[in-house]
């Protein structure tokens, strides 16, 4: 037996529904028939032509990614554009294209809850909630305190390997008991972080944001690179879905290829 693209967006949907999504956002069916039988799906973070490469590659019916296609409004989608190409290959070789964003962020289990899990956190609440139980990223208590860098490295053996790395900003060898993390781009959450956690784990910091954190609580930081925190959540999502639809009807694959857009890291520790 086989499933559907229209089985898989609701499958998907009951998990991360719609509603959720920021209202900046642009998360659902960007391409495919709801009536279109699905054998494989698979998982990344950016819909860009590399996956879709892999996707032919593995015969895959349909790609399901964290990070939208589009977030602005188009006037075209010629293949002589990135995205457009991106389209026109999709079309072309009859492969779906749906895109969970904040929604999988906001939802529970989601991005962030990975994250947290990587970190040792098994019971967390969100930092900015949006309903009951869900929300902006996830903060929580360790079973038991370890060190600043005992966190650290427990988050770069879950992560792919990438020429970012972990950054640390803080006393390394500090005792850690409670965690935030937001998965993606997470210094707007700062503020409400605040000295609430003893370290705050998440993405594209920027120098003064981090900076005046640091110089206002005294606490933590820790910098995971933007698509390797995304990915966590990756093969999570990819399981939920067999189970939801059946393994036997939909097999799922997590894409490994590297989409940030740092290759080379270049330069001497001071």
């Amino acid at each position: 037996m086989t499933s559907t693209v229209g089985a898989v967006v609701a499958a998907l949907e009951e998990r991360y529904p719609p509603e959720l999504a920021s209202e900046w956002d642009a998360v659902g069916l960007v391409c495919g028939d709801p009536d279109s039988s699905v054998t494989r799906v698979l998982f990344a973070v950016d819909p860009v032509l590399a996956v879709v490469d892999e996707a032919m590659a593995l015969g895959a019916d349909m790609i399901v990614t964290h990070h939208p296609l589009f977030l602005r409004g188009v006037h075209s989608v010629a293949p002589t554009t990135p995205k457009g190409q991106v389209v026109h290959t999709l079309i072309s070789h009859g492969i779906a294209l749906y895109c969970a964003h904040t929604n999988a962020d906001h939802a529970r289990p989601g991005v962030s809850d990975a994250l947290a899990a990587a970190c040792g956190l098994d019971e967390t609440a969100p930092i900015d909630p949006v309903g009951e139980n869900v929300g902006t990223g996830r903060v929580g208590d360790l079973a038991q305190a370890v060190t600043l860098l005992t966190i650290a490295e427990r988050i770069a053996d879950a992560v792919p390997a990438t020429e970012h790395g972990i950054r640390i900003a803080g006393d390394p060898d500090s005792i850690v008991e409670r965690v935030a993390v937001c998965g993606g781009a997470g210094d707007s959450l700062l503020e409400l972080v605040g000295s609430s956690a003893d370290v705050y784990v998440t993405g594209d910091l920027r120098h003064h944001r981090a900076q005046d954190h640091l110089l206002a609580t005294g606490k933590a930081l820790i910098d995971v690179p933007h698509w390797a925190a995304e990915w966590l959540w990756l093969p999570v999502a990819a399981s939920a879905l067999a189970e939801d639809l059946g393994a036997d009807n939909v097999a799922t694959s997590v894409s490994n290829i590297d989409t940030s857009p740092w290759t080379v890291h270049v330069g001497r520790k001071s």
